[in-house]
């Protein structure tokens, strides 16, 4: 495992991380009132910073900030409320010692997210819009592209692919492709294969379970398992607060199959289940400083 990243960094602003060393856990911090799993619990920039101080006492490599649903069905808000949502909440953070990441697909809210402080885009449209990928050339900051087909109202209903990691793989590549053609360096781009999005719950366990076929593209994989919908298909109708063993399952799978960074709810558990399931993937016990 890793040997496609041997010495890979991430550099986001003035941080830097060693891809090889351990999988790097993403706190998720929702500001939209109607997110699945906890819609309307983060209010304004005061409620966003108690909650980003305590995904950093947890363990939190990154903070991913997101003002716009993209759960199954929800519909897109307007550019200007999300950056009345986002950029308070970016400018107060950007005080505390952790790289954020913006998570939008709309050009206009990533440029205002980077100069309030963000130095990381996530985009859940897989580059559809050319300007997001060359706003990441010219800020030279770390690109997740995520897999999704379809648009979150609509991409649900009824999802097909021929063979449903291959098609991912071509797909998240050739969005690479464009990305490096607008001049972002292949270093700073991350893949995502979108678990949940456009894909039913069997399509997602593929991918969980053929992960290592993505790895070996070359490009490190983040993947978000955390409290999906897809854990029920499983597990049966849980709330999504209460599918925190399922969600660490499907962790300790991503990071045995090669997955470098985990986005997820729960910190401090995640942290601990992507560990040990690096050590005993990798057969040895960590340095002390990968711990």
């Amino acid at each position: 495992m890793g040997s496609p990243l041997r010495g890979r960094t991430l550099r986001c602003g003035p941080y830097r991380f060693n891809l090889e060393q351990r999988p790097l856990i993403m706190g998720i911090i929702n500001l939209s009132p109607d997110s699945f799993s906890d819609g309307g619990l983060v209010r304004g920039s005061a409620s966003a910073w108690r909650r980003a101080v305590r995904l950093r006492e947890a363990g939190a490599d990154i903070l991913d900030v997101g003002a716009e649903s993209t759960r199954p069905g929800a519909r897109p808000v307007p550019a200007a409320l999300e950056r009345a949502r986002l950029l308070p909440v970016l400018r107060r953070l950007s005080k505390l010692s952790i790289p954020v990441s913006v998570d939008t697909y709309k050009p206009e809210v990533a440029r205002a997210a980077l100069d309030a402080g963000a130095c990381l885009l996530n985009d859940v449209q897989g580059l559809n819009n050319p300007d997001l990928q060359r706003l990441a050339a010219e800020y030279n900051v770390p690109l997740i592209i995520m897999h999704m087909r379809g648009q979150p109202r609509t991409m649900q209903k009824a999802p097909r692919y021929t063979r449903v990691t291959e098609d991912v793989r071509r797909e998240l590549l050739d969005a690479a492709r464009r990305a490096r053609a607008a001049g972002v360096k292949a270093s700073q781009i991350i893949l995502d294969p979108g678990l949940g999005f456009g894909k039913t719950a069997q399509h997602n366990l593929l991918l969980l379970r053929e992960l290592p076929r993505l790895v070996r593209a070359g490009y490190p994989l983040l993947v978000g398992p955390s409290r999906k919908s897809f854990l029920t298909a499983i597990l049966g109708p849980l709330p999504p607060r209460e599918r925190t063993w399922g969600t660490a399952a499907a962790v300790a799978l991503a990071v045995a199959g090669g997955a470098r960074i985990l986005r997820v709810h729960d910190v401090a558990e995640m942290r601990m289940v992507a560990q040990v399931a690096q050590a005993i993937a990798r057969g040895r016990l960590p340095r002390r400083k990968e711990a």
